[in-house]
Order: structure tokens, then C-alpha cells, then sequence
């Protein structure tokens, strides 16, 4: 009887575990985007724009909504793939709201 509570126990706690490391994937997968996403706007558009706050405001933005995060994700994947001149035109659909 003590086996099975110690291994119930131990499925428990790995569960839990399983479920607390997805949420820290997820925040740890919007920092990289944010701050590609940011960074790059500003590398091709407005080098005083502020890098550190655009990704503050998108981290939350993408951590409380996840239709949020799937446009970040998209914003992130087409800056990815054109130039700057080329994201300009090309991106502006996927990124309107995260950068300006």
C-alpha cells in the first residue's frame, strides 16, 4: 500500500512538473521573439526606438493571450524571411500591434 501512495505521489508530482515547464517554455519562447522582433525594427527602422520596452509590452502581451503569441510567432517568422525593405511591405499585416 505505502508503494502505490509514494508512486501516485511521484506521477503527481511529475505531472505538476510537466505542466510548470510548458508555462516557462512559453515565456522563455516570447522573450526570444520579442526581442528578435523588437531588435530587429530597430535595426532597420528607428535605431532609438526603445528595444527594452516594445519587448517588456510584447512578452506581457503574448504571455496573456495566446492568438497574441501566434501573431508574435508570425510577425517573428516573416521578419525572418524578407530584408528590411522587404518585411516593410511584406510583414506589415503579421507585426501591426507588436512593433509600430
Amino acid at each position: 500500500m505505502r508503494n502505490r501512495l509514494i508512486g501516485a505521489g511521484f506521477v503527481v508530482l511529475a505531472a505538476a512538473l510537466a505542466i510548470g515547464g510548458c508555462s516557462a517554455a512559453d515565456k522563455v519562447s516570447n522573450k526570444i521573439d520579442c526581442h528578435s522582433v523588437c531588435k530587429r525594427y530597430a535595426d532597420c527602422f528607428d535605431s532609438d526606438y526603445d528595444v527594452d520596452g516594445c519587448e517588456d509590452k510584447c512578452e506581457n502581451s503574448a504571455d496573456s493571450s495566446e492568438a497574441r503569441e501566434t501573431k508574435l510567432e508570425k510577425c517573428d517568422d516573416c521578419l525572418d524571411s524578407h530584408s528590411c525593405t522587404g518585411s516593410a511591405f511584406s510583414c506589415a499585416d503579421e507585426c501591426v500591434g507588436i512593433v509600430p
